[in-house]
């Protein structure tokens, strides 16, 4: 999407060199994820204590244990 944005030359100046990008375009784009993507870790952070998460890992292994010897198996058997 092309947009016209007045944004100060020693911003994109500063952006594009904390993102290693001499394209103006890249350096933004990747300013604007890293900007997205701490705010979804500050929400999930701010969630803490609120929410209870069963850990089922131990369960989830054991799956995928089971079906790669059940898929062993069934190739074997061929």
């Amino acid at each position: 999407m092309r947009a016209t944005l007045n944004i100060p030359d020693d911003l994109i100046a500063e952006v594009q060199k904390a993102t290693g990008e001499k394209s103006k375009t890249k350096a933004i784009t990747i300013a604007m994820q890293e900007f997205v993507r701490q705010k979804k870790i500050k929400e999930l952070l701010a969630l803490r204590g609120k929410i209870q998460i069963e850990d089922v890992t131990k369960e989830l292994d054991e799956l995928e244990t089971k079906e790669m010897e059940d898929n062993d198996t069934r190739w074997r058997a061929r």
